[in-house]
């Protein structure tokens, strides 16, 4: 019989992450059969006074181990939104709704209901503020123009980004990135 422990962990937002989280685990002697954003598979079950040394060493590196079921589909969401905003090598873009509702195997409306009593906003504006973090991000490594911008983020126009940009930071994309100092934001703080 192949017994595996899943373990879900708040606050994986990149591959570093995942390295960090890894780490941690090995540490201990562990080795992950799989590691993702928000999740770990152990082979093998975890001794509880090990559990608790991990655990307190994935706080102090600002994850958090999750064990109630609500919290751990509201980071799911919040995974899979990170996932759809920021990572270019997921398959051709498709529909927000469609996405979170394959990587959490849910309904969409159940999701979006429960995120929103949970979070007090809804997934559409929390998808909104990750895709405006994402776009001050690539206004600071100012590798690409808006418009290049707004077609690698799916946005129908540059005006439209541009617009959202400014409602949401009170700035438009050319004031942002005069900015001496932009401030970026952590993506589990967005």
């Amino acid at each position: 019989m192949n017994c595996h422990t899943t373990i879900h962990i708040k606050n994986m937002v990149c591959r570093r992450c995942i390295i960090i989280v890894n780490q941690i685990f090995q540490k201990h002697g562990f080795e992950p059969s799989s590691i993702e954003l928000g999740t770990v598979i152990l082979a093998q079950p975890l001794p509880k006074e090990t559990a608790g040394i991990i655990r307190k060493e994935l706080t102090d590196c600002g994850f958090e181990w999750i064990d109630d079921k609500r919290t751990r589909i509201i980071e799911q969401v919040r995974t899979a939104v990170i996932q759809y905003v920021h990572h270019d090598d997921l398959p051709e873009q498709q529909n927000l709704s469609d996405y979170i509702s394959r990587q959490c195997h849910r309904d969409y409306s159940s999701l979006s209901k429960l995120f929103t009593e949970t979070n007090g906003i809804t997934i559409e504006k929390y998808y909104i503020a990750q895709k405006i973090e994402r776009v001050k991000e690539l206004l600071v490594y100012d590798e690409l123009s808006i418009s290049e911008i707004a077609d690698k983020l799916h946005y129908s126009s540059s005006a439209y980004l541009s617009s959202q940009f400014r409602s949401v930071t009170g700035l438009s994309p050319t004031q942002f990135k005069q900015l001496k100092h932009p401030k970026l934001k952590p993506l589990d703080e967005v």
